[in-house]
């Protein structure tokens, strides 16, 4: 936690996105002292809190990129430590520099918010009541999508034994020094239970919409901490929990349209999701990267996984996902225009900005809570509803097509169906292994002319990351996963 608590600070005090973490002198410096003094000064602690999540080496793009390349949609191209050959054999330690960035990195986030909390409540008279509510709540949504990521990243997963598994460091107040840093490890199951106590706070606290459409993508609202819970809940396997929060941002039959607050619905066509503009209704909520990028780097997506503009680190596999129909040269789905073949090979063009590598990232969207939804609904036995909500996501990419009955006709062969078409929707967006280990399945073998790698069973030691070795230095409290 060192490195996390002198982030937290730094960033609070005021250090331009511009500069380097390191700069001993920020030219943008506001003194700890007076960095509440008005709302103007207030406001730009809240986007602190952004621009920390959005650090490259957490949510700015790593994170992302992990949950695929422990996966099997990707393969290696490039061997190289330095963009992930570790992670994608499971070959990483807890020294492995991206075990330690992530952790510190995302618990340097949670320091900040809880800075910033503190600083916010000395000043609360500086902002209206309706300011400070919203400002906590995004604090709280920030926290939340935080600890969750850890939780997932580092923890059993919690459907392996309702949650009884040790989880993480469960910090929840400012710590502004090394002093206070020994912390033992909580269950996974008290992980979650702060996760969902955050997202209801903030949910309450959100406003329902911002004035501007770029604002509701890139600050949380009401309908964000809703759609993170249904995927929270979908991860625990509390399916009526994640139908009642669905339902409250998507109606039961068509037109699929959140009734309140932000009007979250699907685009027209998908590709627009990933077209450059990234402020359609369907992004609940999404990174914005620039140029400038976030600390610690550009995003790197469009690096990682496309030939070019990319550095053509990882093409996709040719028997995972993209082996569908869907994505076959005679579809008329319009998802298979968001990969490409270049010497033989299939990348993903998701992402796709060349040199700042600034693609928005996206977060929550409104299709992958529609599949939520769908899932729970079918896991609940209403495969009515269920097939409703997956033809809302396939139909908007295809409208001509229509699934065998056979893919819905039982509760089983509906799951499956609703799995695979998550594979297909949210290709490359970091939800393969999140599927994977909710659904207690191991990490499928892969292989490639530069590298294999054997599957990992759920019981392995590797199925989760090791802990930060750094935190296992500094924290004598802490316990090394097995």
């Amino acid at each position: 936690m060192v490195s996390a608590a002198l982030l937290g600070l730094m960033l609070m005090t005021g250090i331009s996105c511009d500069k380097d973490i390191l700069e001993t002198v920020p030219t943008t410096s506001i003194s700890s002292t007076n960095a509440f003094d008005t709302p103007e000064r207030i406001i730009a602690q809240v986007n602190a809190l952004y621009l920390s999540v959005k650090n490259a080496q957490f949510y700015g793009g790593r994170y992302t990129i992990y949950q695929e390349l422990r996966g099997d949609e990707f393969i290696l191209n490039k061997p190289n430590v330095q963009t992930g050959q570790l992670t994608w054999s499971h070959t990483v330690n807890s020294s492995t520099s991206e075990v330690q960035n992530l952790w510190s990195a995302a618990y340097a986030s949670i320091n900040l918010i809880h800075i910033f909390m503190e600083g916010l409540e000395k000043n609360k008279s500086k902002v209206s009541d309706a300011l400070y509510a919203n400002y906590v709540a995004e604090g709280k949504f920030l926290r939340a999508l935080s600890y969750f990521a850890l939780v997932q990243q580092y923890a059993r997963p919690f459907v392996e034994d309702q949650g009884a598994s040790l989880g993480l460091p469960l910090r929840l107040v400012a710590e502004q020094s090394v002093q206070n840093n020994a912390k033992a490890r909580v269950t996974v199951a008290e992980i979650y239970a702060q996760i969902l106590k955050d997202l209801d706070d903030a949910e309450a606290g959100l406003p329902l919409t911002y004035s501007a459409a770029a604002t509701n993508t890139t600050r949380a609202h009401r309908n964000s901490a809703i759609a993170l819970k249904t995927r929270v809940y979908l991860t625990k396997g509390d399916y009526a929990k994640v139908i009642s929060e669905a339902s409250k941002i998507v109606p039961a039959a068509a037109p699929f349209q959140a009734a309140s607050g932000v009007a979250n619905r699907l685009e027209t066509n998908v590709v627009t999701v990933f077209g450059g503009s990234y402020t359609g209704n369907e992004a609940i909520f999404s990174l914005p990267m620039s140029a400038l990028n976030a600390p610690g780097g550009q995003n790197a997506l469009a690096y990682y996984f496309t030939f070019t503009p990319g550095n053509a680190e990882y093409f996709l596999n040719a028997s995972g996902t993209i082996s569908d129909p869907v994505f076959s040269s005679t579809s008329t789905d319009a998802r298979k225009n968001l990969i490409a073949t270049q010497q033989g090979l299939v990348w993903l063009y998701k992402f796709k900005v060349a040199s700042t590598y600034s693609d928005y990232i996206p977060v929550l969207r409104y299709a992958e809570t529609l599949l939520n939804y769908s899932e729970a609904a079918a896991r609940s036995g209403n495969l009515t509803l269920a097939t409703t909500l997956l033809n809302a996501v396939r139909k908007r990419s295809d409208a001509t097509y229509n699934f065998a009955a056979d893919k819905t006709s039982t509760q089983e062969a509906l799951i499956n169906t609703i799995l695979t078409e998550r594979k297909i929707e949210l290709l490359g967006e970091g939800f393969r292994v999140p599927d994977l280990q909710r659904t207690l399945k191991p990490l499928p073998a892969k292989a490639g002319p530069a590298a294999s790698s054997p599957a990992v069973q759920v019981s392995e030691g590797k199925y989760i990351w090791p802990i930060s070795a750094a935190e296992l230095s500094t924290n004598e409290l802490m316990k090394p996963n097995p």
